[in-house]
């Protein structure tokens, strides 16, 4: 039975994540859930169930695997355990591989309903939220009472190599055919789920403009940094090949030696690619190795430029990167190849497609330099997760069609 009301300003959620809990580089899925358990909300968060196939080559992605299956077989034995203020994790218990066979399939369906239904149960949660990031989750929430659901469509997942699109596609038409709410973060998205759920909205990635604000604020420069020559253009993130063109990275060191280039990130799980060697033997290239989320700012103090040096193809075209709001916070020009979400934004923003016209874009950014204060918070703005999440509350309690 489903109870669409929100008589309280606060209650249950269970979020149905694309991400685990303890990944590297948060997302949308961690930092909402941060927010709602913030806000006083408990939630219990599911960790990504796999929406592909593991390649059979790559070793990373099955340790990666029969790691969650073995936290899975922890969370049947001893329930989902607290993580943070508010929230829970849950790591569902599924058989790692072999997804387009059925009886895998339903197994797998199986488990899940059980095992969220037993943790909503053990937590006491009544008449939940189901806020979910990926479309099969609605077998697992066929059988308990819940209130509104929730689709939060942050990227075209179907253009993840290794996707079943056929599948992907059929789970998520059902869900848009259910879903009270559809938040996106592109508005290619907002049409294409529109479609199908008049109460879809459009809300960009945002920021916690508190925490990236610090490189704002005078304070020493981590030492490997402070070794490193100005100019300093930085990128941070996953070095994914596909979604940063290293190419055009490559490139642009080359065309300017006098310029540093500083990465912070890691090759994704099961890639190894050889640009990215290449671009590390670049004596203008450093390679700083992944860097937490509490120690960016203080390397973010000491860049003159953030880059956003994507490819551009069917999984990019959708995307709002999050760095883009987290380079303004922290009083960093922001330099991009010309994704979608450029059309709509430009507050501290130059654009390139080649190399040459994204060198010749960073060298306007350098021209003009670091941002004030009062620039970062005005080009920032609302967008927080802080106001997003507010106005994401207000859509789900009073469902309206989208403008």
């Amino acid at each position: 039975m489903v109870d669409t009301r929100m008589p309280d300003s606060t209650g249950d959620c269970i979020l149905f994540s694309t991400a685990d809990w303890d990944e590297p580089y948060w997302t949308n899925k961690q930092h909402t859930a941060v927010e709602l358990a913030r806000r006083g909300w408990r939630v219990l968060y599911v960790e990504s169930v796999g929406i592909r196939s593991p390649r059979v080559a790559s070793r990373r992605d099955w340790k990666r695997l029969w790691r969650r299956l073995r936290r899975g077989v922890q969370s049947v034995l001893f329930g989902a355990p607290a993580r943070a203020q508010n929230i829970c994790v849950l790591s569902p218990l599924t058989f790692p591989a072999r997804h387009h066979w059925p009886f895998v399939r339903e197994f797998n369906r199986s488990l899940l309903r059980w095992t969220v239904r037993r943790s909503a149960q053990a937590l006491g949660f009544r008449k939940p939220v189901v806020w979910t990031y990926h479309p099969f989750l609605l077998d697992a929430i066929a059988t308990f009472e819940r209130g509104p659901l929730v689709y939060h469509c942050v990227d075209d997942l179907r253009e993840i190599p290794g996707v079943d699109v056929a599948a992907f596609n059929t789970a998520e038409e059902r869900l848009l055919g259910e879903a009270n709410a559809v938040f996106t973060t592109a508005q290619s998205l907002k049409e294409r789920c529109g479609r199908l759920n008049a109460n879809t909205h459009y809300f960009s990635n945002v920021v916690d403009a508190a925490h990236f604000g610090e490189a704002l604020q005078q304070g020493d420069l981590p030492p490997e940094l402070a070794r490193i020559p100005e100019p300093r253009i930085v990128y941070h993130g996953v070095l994914s090949d596909f979604k940063v063109d290293l190419s055009l990275l490559m490139n642009v060191a080359k065309m300017r030696p006098d310029w540093h280039l500083v990465l912070i990130g890691q090759e994704r799980e099961g890639q190894q690619s050889p640009l990215v060697a290449e671009l590390a033997k670049l004596p203008n290239v450093h390679m700083l190795g992944y860097r937490s989320y509490e120690q960016l700012p203080s390397y973010l103090r000491g860049m003159q430029v953030g880059m956003l040096p994507t490819l551009l193809n069917d999984y990019t075209r959708s995307m709002f990167p999050m760095k883009y709001y987290e380079y303004l916070a922290a009083g960093l020009p922001v330099v991009s190849t010309p994704l979608a979400f450029t059309a709509d934004v430009t507050q501290g923003l130059e654009i390139g497609g080649s190399a040459q016209e994204f060198a010749a874009a960073i060298e306007r950014q350098l021209s003009r330099g670091r941002l004030s204060a009062d620039e970062a918070n005005c080009y920032v703005g609302e967008n927080t997760w802080d106001a997003r999440t507010a106005k994401m509350l207000e859509y789900i309690q009073s469902p309206r069609p989208a403008l």
